[in-house]
């Protein structure tokens, strides 16, 4: 009995499909699944390597160092340092400063316009 509805358990399988094998990407007969087999996925576990590594070892002198924080420039910077400033302060410093006109910038238009008058039509000819 555990036989014949084994059998047709099979069969069935064989002509019902699921929804998505039906149309679409996965009916194609050239269709092959991206997710890999169980023995396919990880042949052995990463702790327990079957080789292995072999790390080179020479004079410290000669061998670069890979760590990054010797390398690292933002740690070897100084502390930035903050200042403060009271409105006193403020005060204080705005009236110990004289301004000159040199410390502005010149003003970039020196000369006078002059205007074309003889440009009647815009400056086209006929």
């Amino acid at each position: 009995m555990a036989a014949a509805a084994k059998s047709l358990v099979q069969t069935l399988k064989r002509y019902i499909k699921k929804p998505w094998e039906i149309t679409g990407p996965c009916a194609d007969p050239e269709y092959k699944s991206a997710v890999p087999n169980a023995i396919e996925y990880r042949v052995f576990c990463p702790a327990t390597v079957p080789v292995k590594a072999i790390v080179p070892s020479s004079n410290p002198e000669t061998v670069y160092d890979i760590k990054y924080y010797s390398r690292d420039q933002r740690r070897n910077r100084p502390p930035i340092r903050r200042t403060i400033l009271k409105k006193a302060d403020v005060e204080k410093m705005m009236k110990e400063k004289s301004f000159d006109v040199n410390d502005f910038p010149r003003v970039y238009l020196t000369a006078k316009v002059e205007e074309d008058y003889n440009a009647i039509g815009g400056g086209y000819q006929k």
